[in-house]
């Protein structure tokens, strides 16, 4: 049997983010966030909002999948939250990046990011998030993340039982969390301390592994119903266990494509963790990126004047002074990208802010 093609995953270099931060792109932003319609109700109440990029435009995600994310799609998250001791509404903007976006749809998504935080008049803390490198703030939205392969057309209710394509799910996590991934119907990834159902479209089979928790059997449970309500009870399901041979060898028979798609060749962490602080300013005359500090960082440490780069190796947050210079502020983020090219880590979570805004990660970062 052939083996599968291994799409073709995000390269920071194909990425039109290095044009993040021109003077025009800012103008351009600040007068067509008023004219987006997928701003109209954004950030009016509590709650959280979804959109997907499709063909360069934000498109609205339904509620009912909020948590689901297909691999090949971009998307941005809006939290909005009533903010403590204050009458007003604070936000956390994220754009999310599948693993397999192209670089149009995920230079959309941060380009509408930072959009929608301007029609939100700069109050917003903006994040970048990679799949499978999210932050604990993002994954804290949602009780279970469903990642599928493909992109959102790629169908998952809609079921035609002559040409629905077999998928294999894989649940893993524990009572915090359980994150659910399609991944390909291969035994050899099968790993029995986690729980896997198996959609083959009109048949639905849940199989428990050995050690499985009860958490990842109650949402692969949950998951089931689900899917059998989607689909107005037309289809079957049936509970399997590893230590049942018989059941196993039932499941086994329909995981029978090839697995030739390599690990993730980005490692995540790094040998050095030491904290760094990068300093971003213009005072000489030209725009200069300098490392300033490394090891213990203070809030002493950041200066209202410039910008700063703040890598904690677990994540990475952007610092933009009040008293920066509107070349400096509109250059933040571009740096910030691209100083984690160069890193061995380039996939971490990146949160911008400006000097001011709270935000409970950095907090921690600077405590730890």
């Amino acid at each position: 049997m052939a083996g599968l093609t291994k799409p073709k995953q995000y390269d920071w270099k194909d990425s039109n983010l290095a044009l993040f931060g021109s003077e025009t792109e800012m103008t351009v932003k600040k007068s067509s966030a008023q004219t987006e319609p997928a701003w109209r109700n954004a950030g009016q109440k509590v709650g959280l909002q979804i959109w997907r990029i499709v063909n360069f435009k934000v498109t609205p995600w339904p509620d009912d999948d909020y948590g689901m994310f297909y691999d090949g799609d971009s998307y941005i998250v809006l939290n909005t939250y009533q903010e403590e001791s204050k009458d007003a509404l604070g936000y956390d903007i994220h754009f999310w990046i599948g693993k397999y976006s192209t670089a149009d749809e995920y230079g959309t998504a941060a380009y509408k990011t930072a959009e929608l935080d301007m029609f939100l008049n700069d109050v917003p803390v903006q994040h970048r998030e990679v799949q499978g490198y999210e932050s604990r703030l993002f994954k804290g939205y949602f009780k279970v993340i469903t990642i599928m392969r493909g992109g959102a057309e790629s169908g998952f209710r809609h079921v035609v039982p002559d040409n629905y394509t077999p998928r294999l799910m894989h649940f893993h996590g524990d009572k915090n969390l359980v994150e659910v991934m399609e991944i390909p119907r291969n035994a050899a990834l099968l790993d029995g301390s986690d729980v896997y159902i198996l959609d083959l479209g009109l048949k639905l089979y849940q199989w428990n592994g050995a050690t499985s928790n009860k958490d990842e059997r109650y949402k692969a449970m949950q998951h089931l119903h689900h899917l059998k309500n989607e689909r107005g009870g037309k289809c079957t399901s049936d509970v399997l266990d590893e230590t049942d041979s018989m059941s196993t060898r039932k499941f086994l028979k329909y995981l029978d494509e090839f697995d030739n798609i390599s690990q993730d060749e980005n490692v995540k962490g790094d040998s050095d963790t030491a904290k760094e602080l990068y300093r971003l300013s213009d005072a000489s005359g030209s725009m200069k990126f300098t490392l300033e500090k490394r090891g213990d960082i203070s809030p002493h440490d950041f200066d209202s004047k410039d910008v700063f780069i703040f890598d904690t190796k677990d994540e990475v947050f952007v610092w933009i002074g009040k008293e920066t210079t509107t070349n400096e502020r509109s250059n933040a983020m571009a740096y910030a990208h691209k100083y984690l090219q160069k890193t061995s880590h380039p996939f971490l979570p990146v949160s911008c802010m400006t000097e001011g805004q709270f935000s409970y990660s950095f907090q921690i970062a600077l405590a730890a």
